[in-house]
């Protein structure tokens, strides 16, 4: 599990050419911490608070449903 470094986030979001800040953080995560396992990626955002947010917007709410996610994307 890591910690987000949201200011490094920030710094990636502004060079991403997408809109959706879910989407931007999943890349963000899979390219700043080389994680590509979705149960590494949700363990990481279900333990941050902004990130946890995030997917309860998305009505994401265990590993299983973030690689569902993925897989659409």
């Amino acid at each position: 599990m890591i910690q987000i470094n949201w200011d490094e986030y920030k710094e990636y979001k502004r060079s991403s050419h997408k809109e959706e800040n879910f989407e931007i953080l999943l890349d963000f995560i899979k390219s700043y911490y080389n994680m590509t396992n979705p149960s590494d990626i949700y363990e990481s955002l279900a333990n941050d608070t902004l990130a946890q947010m995030m997917l309860d917007k998305h009505d994401i709410s265990d590993d299983e449903a973030l690689e569902n996610y993925l897989f659409r994307k």
